[in-house]
């Protein structure tokens, strides 16, 4: 899911409902586009035989059926790998798995992976958030960093690369990465606490950015050719977002509505609850690090100011 305060190209060219990207790799496109999900969410399948689907999509049984009619000839989905619990990724495993009994594999449910820091602030106050998470997810097999998964005539390594959610996980596999939705080639990633944390989520960024990667399939758009620069441009954007959120409480503190009203000064008012959640995932960050502090008890409409 993006960050909506940061759209992509306007008209971007559709691609194709079924497309082959390479050899035993194949990308379905579900038939759910909007400002959150792009041309619509990516669903991948991956083997010639023995076939992993990588995050099923909404529930759609058009998109389904695009699924099993794009299968090699003589395959059978044999497991199903998801990314992370939101219901643009998960919505469509109950109808799979009926069809095809394959065990879904993941990193955990919607709350599974939050920091402590995140879990605490969800016990204690009002945070908000849950934007468009899959409460009902459960996998049956539970996959840590570095687990792999094998099919017939392929293998693919978990990373759990958390950020956008705290149970989200990528894919290797040939020198690409299944990045779900924590990296896209035509947005930012929406952070929206306590599921999103931005610590968190610049440290999947740094840590990714260590390895030489071929290419990023992501959950909503093309694929991204150049990855490493991607996650580069990624950090810059949200170290130049730090910096605005300190100069403006160097001037008044403030809520994070408040700054987001004083930040994003370009955006239309339906888009200012996102700008805010935003602005959230930045304050609690920079709180964490000692470098602001509530007024009173952390919370979502807590008042921020420079510690």
């Amino acid at each position: 899911m993006p960050d909506p305060v940061r759209p992509g190209p306007a008209r971007p060219a559709p691609l194709p409902v079924a497309e082959a990207l390479a050899p035993r790799l194949t990308r379905v496109l579900a038939p759910n586009p909007s400002p959150m999900t792009h041309q619509g969410t990516n669903t991948y399948l991956l083997g010639t035989r023995e076939v992993a689907v990588i995050d099923p999509g909404p529930d759609d049984p058009a998109h389904l059926e695009a699924i099993l009619r794009a299968l090699p000839k003589g395959a059978e989905i044999s497991h199903i790998l998801v990314t992370h619990a939101h219901l643009d990724h998960t919505a469509l495993v109950p109808r799979l798995q009926d069809r095809t009994g394959a065990p879904v594999y993941a990193f955990g449910d919607a709350a599974a992976g939050r920091s402590a820091l995140m879990q605490d602030l969800a016990a204690q106050s009002d945070v908000g958030g849950g934007e468009g998470q899959d409460t009902d997810f459960a996998p049956d097999v539970l996959l840590g960093h570095g687990d792999t998964v094998s099919g017939a005539d392929w293998d693919v390594i978990a990373h759990h690369i958390p950020g956008h959610t705290g149970n989200h996980l990528g894919f290797e596999w040939d020198g690409a990465l299944f990045v779900g939705d924590l990296v896209m080639g035509w947005a930012s990633s929406l952070v929206s606490p306590p599921d999103g944390d931005l610590t968190d989520f610049m440290a999947s960024l740094e840590r990714l950015g260590t390895r030489d990667w071929q290419h990023f399939h992501s959950g909503h758009g093309a694929v991204i050719e150049a990855p490493n620069a991607r996650l580069a441009e990624l950090r810059d954007h949200r170290r130049g977002r730090e910096a605005q959120i300190r100069a403006a409480l160097a001037l008044q503190a403030g809520r994070a509505e408040d700054l987001a009203r004083r930040i994003y000064t370009d955006i239309p008012p339906a888009l200012l609850p996102a700008a805010s959640r935003n602005v959230l995932a930045h304050l609690i960050d920079l709180y964490s690090k000692s470098i602001v502090q509530p007024r009173g008890p952390l919370s979502a409409e807590a008042t921020f100011e420079l510690s």
